[in-house]
């Protein structure tokens, strides 16, 4: 009875160990391949043992977690990959009028007598409203992305148009075609930098009129800006709204454009959930529409 008491504790031991050794391996290698990551290299997950299911539970938890540290590795490298050539952009653009500074001052300084004090001001005054233009965009730019859902107003886009529209004095006539009861959720200050740089840029390349649409989809409303210029090329669509971006004939019509007026509205279209595109008008010009999802009678009410 000894001996076979011994015995079962023998095989009882031995078989516990077993079974514990093949339930904690998968834990040795669960822990090995946790131990060596780092933000710098998140895997797209882990191992999962194919027996033992809270194991494999547990692992699948791990993986989420893997999953959701590699998606915010991504976004932090795509944020700090667009800072540094934000930063390149600007440095590479503020460059030039501050070049233009230190070349008409320091002709000046070199022989004061003969410089012309009216051509100066007015070549030093160019550059530092060109400095302030720039600063005033990126400023622009950088509060788009601290913008807080709560400013937003349900609105008719059709009479905010209209109403900023009217405050205006531009070279050529704007021909509205409004359709009213067009609401959408916005930024009421936004929209309307939005408008005035798409009729700014329309105004700079129409040669008689410009023209401004207000329509509603049934799930969208869209806001149309043609002129009746040169237009845009296909390849140059897209092109057109990155920053620090200008044309050809935007560098011939105005010098002291900072090119980040089209980016600004497309970055406020997509802050809305919108978008902004770039097609042919029917005068041959370029129509820029916005498309702003449309807040139905329905909804208006349960708000």
């Amino acid at each position: 009875m000894g001996l076979q008491t011994v015995e079962l504790i023998v095989l009882v031991g031995w078989s516990a160990w077993k079974v514990a050794g093949r339930l904690l391996r998968p834990l040795g290698t669960i822990r090995a391949e946790l131990a060596v990551i780092d933000f710098r290299a998140v895997p797209a997950r882990i191992s999962e043992p194919g027996e033992a299911q809270e194991i494999t539970r547990l692992c699948r938890t791990i993986n989420k977690v893997v999953g959701r540290m590699s998606k915010a590795k991504r976004e932090v490298e795509e944020i700090a990959r667009r800072q540094r050539q934000f930063a390149s952009d600007v440095s590479h653009e503020l460059r030039n009028p501050i070049a233009g500074l230190l070349t008409h001052l320091e002709d000046a300084q070199q022989d004061p007598r003969r410089a012309r004090l009216p051509e100066l001001l007015g070549a030093t005054l160019d550059q530092v409203e060109r400095l302030q233009a720039i600063t005033d965009d990126m400023l622009s730019l950088a509060r788009l992305r601290t913008c807080a859902s709560a400013e937003r107003q349900q609105l008719d886009l059709a009479a905010l148009v209209q109403k900023e529209i009217s405050h205006r004095a531009d070279r050529l006539p704007v021909r509205l075609q409004l359709t009213h009861g067009t609401t959408v959720s916005a930024v009421p200050s936004q929209i309307g930098r939005l408008l005035a740089n798409l009729l700014d840029n329309a105004q700079r390349h129409s040669e008689h009129l410009v023209r401004v649409e207000v329509r509603a989809t049934h799930t969208a409303v869209e806001l149309a800006v043609s002129d009746d210029g040169p237009g845009i090329a296909v390849d140059d669509r897209e092109r057109v709204f990155h920053r620090f971006t200008r044309l050809d004939d935007g560098r011939r019509l105005d010098h002291n454009g900072t090119g980040l007026g089209l980016a600004i509205a497309r970055d406020i279209a997509h802050a809305h959930h919108g978008t902004l595109s770039v097609e042919e008008s029917t005068a041959g010009g370029a129509r820029f529409v916005l498309r702003l999802p449309r807040v139905r009678s329905r909804e208006k009410r349960s708000s």
